[in-house]
């Protein structure tokens, strides 16, 4: 077994304090973010998902946030892919972003819902022609003889819709509505700043400095 335990980072770069963090997780959130954009991060939009199943296994997964406002935080898939199926047995999730360079994290839980087919289609239509095709040549999360299997369903769908490429029944939008946030950030010694937002009622959050 390779023992990892030695590997050792301090991290030093930024605080998160009661005087400092704003009283609305929403607006917290978009500072991060905004900051995240500017790092030159890969993909500073990305985030891990977590379902629970219907055996009660939870499974996570990279996938792309393409929007947020004060409703919640919207992504993308195949409805019949493997969280899709998860969603429609158990609606509530997780979210994680991490943006190591930063040396911080932030958690969202929360319903998970369908957006409007309105919503689904605006999104879908910005898409590149081959993220259009490859919506419908992707059985999402099923089994797969082989890349040439899929790269045959691409032509054939491509020949099949040469400019306009309609929107899948079966692909759109979800929108995790948070009821908690947490936002971390990374200090010395491993006595990390992390607060905590619960949602009291439909408009009020309450925030507590928990411990690291």
């Amino acid at each position: 077994m390779e023992d990892l335990g030695n590997i050792r980072r301090d991290y030093n770069k930024f605080k998160l304090d009661e005087s400092s963090i704003n009283k609305n997780p929403f607006d917290q959130f978009k500072i991060w973010m905004d900051e995240g954009l500017k790092g030159d991060f890969y993909e500073p939009t990305a985030m891990v998902i977590s379902t629970v199943n219907s055996e009660g296994r939870p499974s996570s997964r990279v996938v792309l946030l393409k929007s947020y406002d004060e409703h919640g935080f919207v992504f993308f898939t195949n409805y019949l892919s493997r969280k899709g199926t998860d969603i429609a047995f158990n609606p509530y999730g997780s979210l994680i972003f991490y943006w190591d360079k930063f040396e911080r994290q932030i958690r969202i839980e929360g319903k998970i819902e369908k957006v409007t087919p309105e919503e689904s289609k605006a999104y879908y239509d910005k898409r590149p022609y081959t993220s259009r095709i490859g919506a419908w040549a992707s059985e999402q999360s099923q089994p797969l003889k082989s890349r040439f299997t899929l790269i045959r369903k691409v032509v054939k769908l491509m020949m099949k819709h040469p400019i306009n490429v309609p929107l899948p029944d079966f692909w759109g939008g979800y929108r995790l509505v948070p009821d908690e946030f947490e936002f971390w950030q990374g200090r010395e010694n491993r006595l990390h700043d992390r607060f905590r937002f619960k949602l009291i009622d439909t408009k009020k959050w309450e925030i507590e400095r928990l411990s690291p």
